[in-house]
């Protein structure tokens, strides 16, 4: 009874703890996102002018959900890594930039915050590539499902400045009520 766990029970830990943390990661993002009403059908983000280079709005949540699938698989292989030198710290890391990344759209879509959300933009960058380098260290495919979400964090800041650019003065826009005529 005290062998070495084999190469399939291994594999089979490593997908129970991605079953268990995709959906969360995924989950949470998404909750989050419908908690601070992001995306086109919030009113104050309707009458924004948006740069050329926007997205249809769709495509944000699919990018999300894949993002988050990645980043979510990424975490548990980290996790399933029992013993890994700097474990410890890839996941205080992870689980710093992820809050940060659930806050984000509270702060632009709910707060209206766009100047602060830019920067907040930033130091989520900086400690989500703080925690490939480190996830990097305890497994390669980790930090290589990171990659696509360093990406799109640097495509957000670029939306997240022109719509800052393009709208001076967002944070104090005020959208009328939505009428409904009976």
């Amino acid at each position: 009874m005290n062998q070495i766990a084999s190469k399939g029970q291994l594999r089979m830990s490593l997908l129970r703890w991605i079953l268990f943390i995709v959906p969360i990661t995924v989950l949470l993002g998404f909750t989050f996102s419908q908690f601070a009403n992001s995306g086109e059908e919030n009113r104050w983000f309707q009458a924004l002018i948006k740069p050329a280079v926007q997205p249809p709005g769709w495509a944000f949540g699919a990018a999300w959900a894949l993002l988050y699938t990645m980043i979510g698989t990424a975490f548990a292989m980290v996790l399933h890594a029992r013993g890994a030198p700097m474990r410890g710290l890839a996941i205080v890391l992870y689980l710093v930039q992820y809050a940060l990344n659930l806050f984000w759209p509270i702060l632009f879509f709910g707060m209206h915050q766009v100047s602060a959300a830019f920067w907040f933009l930033a130091i989520i960058f900086v400690m989500a590539l703080a925690t490939t380098v480190v996830f990097g260290r305890i497994r390669k495919a980790a930090a290589w499902l990171m990659i696509p979400y360093l990406a799109w964090l640097c495509f957000a800041a670029v939306l997240n400045k022109q719509i800052e650019w393009l709208n001076p003065g967002a944070e104090t826009l005020v959208v009328p009520a939505a009428r409904t005529q009976i």
